[in-house]
């Protein structure tokens, strides 16, 4: 099974595109933004932090920053809430000067959930929520039922009620987010901000996080969270952020900043960008660094689909010589065998792979050391491909879904699949480098 946290959204990401239909096609050039940044600069400890920052954010978007440690995330986050000032430039949240506020205005405007998650009392879980009524309260004013009803309805939503009395102290950190988050929404701000929401949970609470934040920027809430998982931002935000060296290197939707080049150049790391087989997202999936060109043999993929890719990109930067096919013309996974230079089998676009074709794939799978087939979906067009699979010495099959969801051939295809299942190596992406080089040796005779 696959340790993918955005697979556990699947069944979300339709719903989510419909939710987010009415967001403005560029986030950051809305007709009233939410957010204004001009030319922000920060300098701290004699270093330049942040260089000339300059975004408009609109209304109920989702908004990422990601980027690596030291590039300004945080510090962003802080000029953004009104806590840290700017060296030069101006912010305006709502359309206020944001530090020209008090800090109680400034609080009315905008909610922040910070990074850790420890807290230094026990106070129960309850009145952590209710500090969040703080900015809306003179020093002498009474509890009201709207400071009641504000907290009694961010509990309710994420899904602390059950946990009021206990000390907070003494719930798990995943509980704590919430409670945090719940604290967040008692403040009644259009604006949240988050710090590394999902960092040291586990896959399930990563993804509800994002699932609640997704579903307050739905009705309105502008979102800004700083995001080490790439993936999970691609996913979930209407626009990325990707900030380097205190500066924006690229900003715009997920497929537009999440290109290899920038990542390159941000992270200063190879990586592989397609599309995730399940939710359709912008997948991330850096190279291993022991892809260093010194493997030898030849592997042949089967894939589709932007199926493929991956394994692609990481087998050559491993330096496997490479064919691929058959492929439609135009498909992802042809496009990427281009890239590295496969030896490629294609077919005309939507066209099935005819006789011809499967003689050159069969060929193809005659030559190579070893042969993987990726979580390609399989219908009768593309069957040939398989069937000429089962003729290799050497098989490797990546599996990240049931082969019963991505089966289009019937009982002819799950035939054939049990055979090649019966006589490869299953295996997740993440082991595919090191059996196939395995399997290469064993070829070899070494």
């Amino acid at each position: 099974m696959s340790n993918d946290p955005t697979e556990h959204a699947a069944d979300h990401s339709t719903d989510r595109s419909a939710d987010h239909a009415a967001v403005a096609d560029d986030p950051f050039t809305a007709s009233k933004p939410a957010i204004e940044l001009d030319d922000v600069s920060v300098s701290l400890g004699g270093q330049t932090v942040l260089d000339g920052i300059s975004a408009d954010i609109g209304d109920g978007t989702f908004v990422g920053l990601i980027g690596p440690n030291g590039a300004g995330k945080t510090t962003l986050l802080r000029i953004l809430n009104g806590s840290l000032s700017p060296n030069s430039g101006r912010v305006h949240v709502a359309g206020e000067d944001i530090h020209a506020l008090s800090s109680k205005a400034a609080s009315r405007l905008v909610a922040t959930v910070p990074q850790t998650t420890a807290v230094t009392f026990d106070f129960p879980v309850r009145e952590v929520v209710r500090m969040g009524r703080t900015p809306h309260r003179g020093r002498f004013d009474g509890w009201s039922e709207d400071d009641e009803a504000a907290v009694e309805a961010a509990m309710r939503r994420t899904s602390v009620a059950a946990l009021a009395e206990r000390p907070v102290t003494e719930i798990s950190g995943g509980e704590r987010q919430r409670v945090l988050i719940a604290r967040a929404l008692a403040q009644q701000t259009p604006t949240l901000l988050l710090d590394e929401p999902t960092a040291s949970l586990d896959i399930n609470h990563q993804v509800r996080t994002l699932e609640l934040v997704d579903d307050l920027v739905g009705e309105g809430t502008t979102a800004v969270a700083a995001i080490h998982d790439l993936n999970l931002a691609a996913h979930y935000c209407d626009a990325l952020i990707l900030l380097a060296n205190g500066r924006i290197l690229s900003a715009g939707d997920p497929a537009t900043v999440l290109s290899e080049s920038n990542l390159r150049e941000a992270f200063d790391a190879e990586a592989v960008v397609s599309r995730h087989p399940v939710t359709g997202s912008v997948y991330v999936t850096a190279l291993p660094s022991s892809a260093s060109a010194d493997a030898t043999g030849r592997v042949h993929v089967v894939g589709g689909g932007g199926t493929a890719a991956r394994s692609l990109h990481v087998l050559s930067a491993a330096g496997y010589a490479l064919s691929a096919g058959a492929l439609n013309e135009g498909d992802t996974d042809a496009e990427a065998a281009r890239r590295v230079g496969a030896d490629l089998v294609t077919v005309p676009p939507y066209a099935p792979v005819d006789h011809a074709a499967q003689s050159a794939v069969e060929s193809r799978v005659k030559a190579a050391d070893v042969t993987v087939v990726a979580d390609v979906e399989v219908g009768e067009g593309n069957l040939a491909n398989l069937e000429a699979a089962a003729a290799a010495d050497y098989l490797v099959l990546v599996e990240e879904r049931p082969f019963s969801e991505r089966n289009y051939a019937g009982d002819a295809g799950r035939a054939v699949y049990e055979q090649l299942r019966e006589r490869g190596h299953v295996v997740e992406p993440s082991e595919l480098l090191s059996v196939v080089g395995e399997l290469a040796c064993e070829a070899a005779g070494e």
